[in-house]
């Protein structure tokens, strides 16, 4: 087997399931999981009437490129939100079976490995940023998102020496778990150390459809491109998904944009990967990038959330005020974050996620995401609120 598999982390749930492998929680509570980002609103009905209407062309195979119109709504939906002046749906767009697939397929295809290969990534971090790395044969370095520089990576930390040495910088916005919103200038301040030092950004923006203030979208990588007038989007991909902003995690389906320099050989790979994406699943896609108003009705859903679960935690735990995403990232008293995750499932029967799980430590010893905890906010209101209110009781207790 390949030496690099040994390399590779135990993932965040793997950890947590073995903190709380013998804790025996209250029988008398139901169990509230504020762990695993994933949706639990009602999926988007017209892409799944799709998915029926087409399941007959499972008989055929699919193109690797996807199909025309995919592409083309893709495109279009994607100009329409970030204000683009355009993008080439056969150069500049690639179909994907969800994020995390291409997230960590390109980072295969792109890495370099005979010459120094280190992939910047946020710190903390979706961890797939780091096993793509690790089984490309690159070294992942660490971007600290510490409170005081808004949870966002610190660009102007980075020597000159270092930054030669990068082939990708990974980016999340809106972040996991932080929910920090990269602004306009960080996107083009980076873009100028891409030129500077020829490295490739790739932009995660699959929660980029989850915000809190309708007038105020977060930017994307592309959009600022865009505003310096880089249209072909040099050096730079974004990521996004139907999971999140359609409730379809399950459909897997996503897309990658920018570069076509980048695009091209990319589909090569994925030609050779065997990762097409079925007709009808293609078709169900086509339906939710058409469609606006089921995403604006799921982020009504989320602000309400937010808004009755920061009303109960607020008086008792201190997080970034909520911009983006479905996370609340707060401290946590005493700032032991695995033992308050053990503690509090034992006594309110309630499971969140380990900050530190989700960080690797700095320079200086200190782990990023140490002393918080990841709450997603994905279950229905009911269950959520319940479950900000077991996490202020058992604090009020301590």
């Amino acid at each position: 087997m390949n030496p690099d598999l040994d390399a590779l982390k135990p993932y965040p749930f793997e950890k947590l399931a073995a903190l709380k492998a013998d804790v025996t929680p209250p029988a008398s509570l139901a169990h509230i999981p504020l762990t695993i980002g994933e949706p639990q609103h009602a999926p988007h009905a017209a892409a799944l009437e799709a998915l029926v209407a087409h399941q007959q062309e499972m008989a055929r195979y699919p193109a690797t490129h996807g199909m025309p119109e995919l592409r083309q709504a893709i495109a279009a939906w994607a100009s329409r939100r970030f204000g683009l002046a355009g993008l080439d749906p056969d150069a500049q767009v690639l179909p994907v079976n969800g994020t995390r697939e291409a997230l960590f397929a390109f980072v295969q295809a792109a890495l370099d490995r005979s010459r120094p290969a280190r992939v910047a990534v946020p710190n903390p971090f979706y961890q797939i940023y780091e096993g793509a790395t690790l089984l490309a044969g690159g070294t992942p370095l660490y971007l600290d998102c510490r409170a005081e520089h808004g949870f966002r990576p610190d660009l102007d930390a980075v020597s000159a020496d270092t930054w030669r040495e990068v082939q990708i910088v990974f980016l999340c916005s809106p972040g996991n778990p932080t929910g920090a919103v990269t602004p306009l200038a960080d996107f083009q301040r980076l873009i100028e150390l891409a030129d500077e030092f020829d490295f490739i950004i790739a932009s995660d923006e699959c929660y980029s459809e989850l915000y809190l203030d309708e007038a105020t979208p977060p930017p994307g990588l592309l959009q600022a491109c865009a505003a310096l007038g880089r249209h072909d989007y040099r050096r730079c991909l974004v990521f996004h998904s139907l999971s999140k902003r359609s409730n379809l995690p399950g459909l897997r389906s996503g897309f990658v944009a920018g570069d076509a320099a980048l695009i091209a050989p990319f589909k090569r790979y994925r030609t050779y990967h065997g990762c097409a994406m079925s007709l009808p699943l293609q078709h169900a896609s086509i339906a939710a990038w058409q469609d606006e108003q089921h995403v604006r009705a799921n982020r009504n859903a989320y602000r309400e959330k937010f808004a009755a679960v920061t009303e109960t935690l607020a008086p008792v735990m201190d997080f970034p005020t909520p911009e983006a995403s479905f996370y609340l990232w707060p401290a946590v008293p005493g700032g032991d974050d695995a033992a308050f995750t053990r503690a509090l499932y034992a006594e309110e029967h309630v499971s969140v996620l380990p900050g530190s799980y989700m960080g690797r430590p700095a320079a200086d010893g200190r782990n990023p995401g140490s002393g918080r905890v990841r709450l997603a906010l994905v279950a229905e209101l009911e269950a959520t609120v319940e479950g900000a209110r077991r996490l202020r009781r058992f604090i009020e207790r301590q």
